[in-house]
């Protein structure tokens, strides 16, 4: 029998345990750290439910199956760790308010891992980190207080996730994986490992190759993102539609142009163009200093306030009376179909909003399908359409839910006070919208009638 202990009861960490613990001859257990705010997950999930609210296909019953055959359970305690053959660690690594990692999970969980580990025993981290950091931080760390030596006593890898919330099995069964181990025993345990779930290529490098990789990866799409964003603020300015120009150039089979929206949220494209700049500062002797990444960041940060940008534009049409509003925001989750509310642009709406008019009487209700009351407390939230949407005067559409697509559009102008929408998802059609009445505005399209 395989012994696998996975800490962090995730985005990343149950989908992989639960895969895992589907192996004939693997016996997984989960560390969560009981707190108030995610301990009850240890009862929920050793009772078989998955605790994500969003479509996971294939999630529900994987849980409720290797639960129900005791190859799976939950605790908080880091004795387990004791006969783990194998210890994956999947623990946030956040970016602080001036962009530096926030260690203290992965440094409190690999002082806790060094106290239990036995001779033999493979680790390996999942969780995006800055370049450098497996082998400057979490290495020092298990050597210390094991003991033991890397290499030789015990193995380290540095192995990333790629999972997306809606497709955490498929991103995890149907991608390669990258595996970047110290040495080629590492490898080799950490492709034993893999290849009894991972389907595609098991693509094995160094350890700091396989961080930057990660880091690198996410970057070019926030960059690319960003790009979008950039372009979609240039058409508005032509009082043109940048989705039908990215229409017309993804036309062409070599092109695959992103598209913008009201801002980029989620845990990792939000911190790892961050966490690829303090590695380059921090274990590189050059220390070149990037242009094109900050500049990224900070566009994409900006898309919310645009979305408010646009909301006081069409505010100015309707009277430009900025008291006794009522605001409604639909989709608080950063992704379509999904609870994850992890740096949603929409809270970082709400936030400037509030700021920005904090003298004025206005009131502020957000609608989500998938996100619960309790795991939100940026503003009022409901789950019924209409009750966000009745007497208010604007209505923002920052995330693409599936529901929002075929909205009767005359029973929202009916039970509304003014009739505004703003879509910062490319949701509406701006001729429809219009012609029930409505004063529309878009990102990434202009205002006027051409």
């Amino acid at each position: 029998m395989t012994n696998i202990v996975v800490i962090g009861m995730g985005y990343v960490g149950i989908p992989m345990a639960a895969l895992l613990a589907d192996v004939e001859g693997f016996q997984v257990t989960g560390i969560q750290r009981k707190s108030k705010r995610s301990g009850w997950k240890i009862d929920w999930l050793n009772s078989g439910k998955n605790p994500f609210e969003g479509d996971e296909p294939g999630l529900d019953d994987l849980i409720a199956r290797v639960v129900k055959n005791n190859k799976f359970q939950v605790t908080h305690k880091y004795k387990i760790c004791d006969e783990a053959d194998y210890i994956l660690i999947d623990v946030q690594t956040p970016v602080d308010d001036k962009k530096v990692p926030r260690y203290e999970s992965l440094k409190e969980v690999s002082k806790k891992i060094s106290k239990h580990m036995k001779k033999g025993v493979t680790i390996i981290i999942e969780s995006t980190v800055a370049p450098g950091t497996t082998d400057n931080i979490v290495q020092p760390i298990l050597e210390k207080g094991s003991g033991l030596k890397r290499g030789s006593d015990f193995f380290l890898v540095f192995s990333f996730e790629r999972v997306m919330p809606g497709k955490l099995l498929e991103y995890i069964t149907d991608f390669p994986r990258v595996i970047g181990g110290g040495c080629e025993e590492a490898n080799e345990k950490a492709k034993f490992l893999y290849g009894k779930v991972v389907k595609k290529e098991l693509q094995v490098t160094d350890t700091l190759t396989a961080e930057l990789t990660k880091c690198i990866e996410n970057t070019y799409r926030d960059v690319n993102i960003a790009f979008a964003n950039e372009m979609a603020l240039v058409t508005e300015s032509f009082n043109r539609n940048i989705f039908e120009i990215i229409e017309l150039i993804n036309h062409r089979h070599d092109r695959m142009m992103h598209y913008p929206g009201s801002g980029v949220g989620g845990h990792c494209l939000t911190k790892d163009p961050w966490l690829l700049m303090y590695g380059l500062e921090t274990y590189t002797p050059n220390k070149y200093t990037p242009k094109i990444l900050p500049e990224s960041r900070r566009l994409n940060d900006f898309m919310p306030e645009h979305v408010i940008e646009l909301m006081e534009s069409a505010i100015k049409e309707a009277g430009g009376i900025m008291d006794n509003l009522r605001i409604a925001l639909f989709g608080v989750s950063y992704k379509a179909n999904t609870d994850d509310t992890r740096n949603t642009p929409t809270e970082r709406i709400i936030s400037i909003l509030k700021q920005r008019y904090h003298s004025h009487n206005i009131e502020y209700i957000a609608h989500d399908h998938y996100v619960k009351v309790k795991d939100y407390s940026a503003t009022e939230l409901t789950d019924d359409i209409k009750v966000a949407a009745k007497d208010s005067d604007i209505l923002i559409f920052a995330t693409n839910h599936k529901e929002y697509y075929d909205l009767d559009l005359e029973e929202l102008k009916r039970i509304m006070k003014t009739p505004i929408i703003i879509d910062g998802r490319n949701i509406f059609k701006k001729q429809q919208v219009e012609e029930k009445g409505f004063i529309y505005r878009k990102v990434g399209e202009g205002t006027e009638k051409s």
